[in-house]
């Protein structure tokens, strides 16, 4: 199925698990192929392949993927009358139902995004814990890794109508990587692997593409040239919007509570009993039966992210830690005000809770939350 034609030289197709684009004209690509990888003016064909499902999935088709890449790129090039050599593939386990596809165009020159992706289970960090460590293409579990590495990737594919020179190529790279971390800022979704907010996955790919023509080539892909801005545009829109098809992430669902702290080793259930243990057992029914209210209330949200937003400048240094027990009574003060509707009471929350221990660590910082969560609800209906 033709997706689009896009400058005229670029044709996007799916097929079965497969979203490739055919050059009509030659195009210089730079990947992070393992096969055909790097920068090559040779190929005439970069696809995005949904290799396995996400979860559970233990062919011996993934094996091949991990042990003999070229010969699964020969597998899947044959399947789709290809020729192996002048390809290039990312890989992925999501669906290729669900790629976006963003163009935008100034005067002459256009930026086409081409995306999939999924974080629910894989989003990182940069610096977090690694996994593995390699030597000689073979991979050394670390003992002090948390957790193995699950399914979860962002693939992006950028095409562009103009010629760039080759540092130009490394260069749009970089815009992209951070218009995919932008998107998942302004998701805020959390890492899976630490208490940090997720800057990718752990097995992200992309796949610049320019036209080659006799024209004088692009020198700058950063922020602070047209094309720079057209590929931050692109990549940003097509990953929020692939996640939104992929896991249902959209903004309005991420207004909650539990959204926000669950980095700090939290989740629904624990909160649930964490607060309701420091309500009388009337009001912990109710808190209990009515936890989602609670949960998405707007004014709860923003006082509590106003909160997880301090820790984070705390632990960054950028806030001294002798201004903690200030700092945190106070906006701890206003998580119980949204709760209880009592604006007048905060002088008084703030009061009880410079008697809880404050700090930057998760536990500290979850205790203090729960505690003004409860001390609202308590008086909410009071």
């Amino acid at each position: 199925m033709l997706l689009g034609t896009y400058y005229n030289d670029l044709e996007i197709y799916r097929r079965d698990r497969i979203v490739f684009a055919c050059f009509l004209r030659p195009h210089r690509v730079v990947s992070t192929c393992r096969i055909n990888g790097g920068l090559s003016d040779e190929l005439s064909v970069l696809f995005n392949h949904q290799s396995c499902e996400p979860c559970n999935h233990k062919s011996q088709t993934t094996r091949t993927i991990i042990q003999d890449p070229e010969g699964y790129l020969k597998h899947i090039c044959k399947a789709h009358d290809l020729d192996y050599k002048k390809c290039a593939s990312l890989g992925t386990a999501a669906n290729m139902n669900y790629a976006t596809i963003e163009p935008l165009t100034f005067r002459d020159l256009t930026v086409v995004a081409v995306c999939t992706g999924g974080v629910e289970v894989n989003a990182g960090r940069a610096s977090d814990p690694a996994h593995f460590f390699e030597s000689d293409r073979q991979f050394e579990r670390l003992v002090d890794s948390k957790a193995d590495p699950t399914a979860g990737t962002i693939n992006i594919m950028v095409f562009i109508s103009k010629p760039l020179t080759r540092g130009a190529m490394i260069s749009t790279i970089v815009t992209a990587t951070e218009a995919k971390t932008a998107a998942l800022q302004e998701l805020n979704v959390n890492s899976r692997y630490s208490d940090g907010l997720a800057t990718g996955t752990g097995t992200d790919q992309i796949g610049v593409a320019s036209r080659m023509t006799k024209e004088t080539p692009f020198t700058s892909a950063g922020k602070h040239a047209k094309l720079g801005e057209l590929i931050g545009k692109t990549v940003k829109t097509a990953v929020k919007k692939t996640l939104s098809l992929q896991n249902e992430l959209i903004p309005e669902g991420q207004r909650s509570v539990k959204i926000h702290i669950e980095r700090f080793g939290t989740n629904k259930e624990k909160m649930k009993a964490a607060i309701c243990r420091l309500l009388p057992d009337d009001k912990a029914k109710v808190l209990n039966d009515n936890f989602e209210i609670i949960n998405r209330d707007p004014l709860t949200v923003a006082a509590v992210v106003a909160m997880v937003h301090l820790r984070d400048k705390f632990v960054w240094g950028i806030l001294p830690e002798s201004c903690m027990p200030e700092i945190f009574s106070s906006y701890g003060a206003q998580i119980a005000s949204a709760i209880s509707g009592k604006t007048n009471r905060i002088p008084v929350y703030r009061e009880k809770l410079a008697d809880v221990q404050h700090g930057s660590d998760n536990a500290a910082l979850l205790n203090l939350i729960f505690q003004a969560m409860a001390m609202g609800f308590e008086e909410k209906w009071d």
